[in-house]
């Protein structure tokens, strides 16, 4: 079912940038169905689709949308919001889904550290593989002492690009 304001688009047009940005998005690391979900989310007008509506677009199971959403539920960048009055879900993709995203990986790079400096601490930092164990840490701390940074440059770049608090 397409929402009124996509009416006059052409869903042929609609379903070719879907299949090939989620086809990008699996020669990154995407499991499939979570990017073809993902890109049908972004193509939409209002960012939010229901199950069946999504469905119905990919032409797959409920069952395949579930396990796509819990997925991209997970890793920030879908939510899952009531239908008022309904048991219903509507699943939401968010103008910040990327800083959302990125922002999240800020604890798993904390959480990789932790580990890393044990590895670090087993093998010894003066063998080989404490030598590369300790490089990926110290990759992994740049890269966190970094994304702060970059997020809040983001921020105002896209303060002026698109407007003052832009959700």
């Amino acid at each position: 079912m397409m929402e009124p304001s996509e009416a006059g688009r052409d869903p042929e047009a609609v379903s070719k940038f879907v299949e090939a940005f989620a086809a990008q998005l699996v020669e990154a690391g995407m499991q499939r169905m979570a990017a073809r979900v993902f890109a049908a989310l972004l193509a939409s007008d209002s960012g939010t689709m229901s199950s069946a509506e999504l469905g119905e677009q990919l032409q797959v199971s409920p069952a395949a949308i579930s396990g796509a959403v819990r997925y991209l539920a997970q890793v920030h960048m879908v939510s899952r919001e009531r239908e008022p009055g309904s048991r219903r879900e509507r699943y939401r993709v968010h103008s910040d889904q990327w800083y959302e995203a990125l922002t999240n990986r800020d604890a798993i790079l904390r959480r990789w550290g932790l580990t890393l400096r044990e590895g670090v601490d087993s093998l010894g930092a003066a063998t080989p593989g404490g030598q590369r164990i300790a490089e990926t840490l110290a990759f992994f701390e740049y890269l966190e002492g970094e994304l702060g940074k970059l997020m809040e440059r983001w921020r105002e770049h896209r303060d002026k690009t698109f407007g003052q608090g832009t959700p």
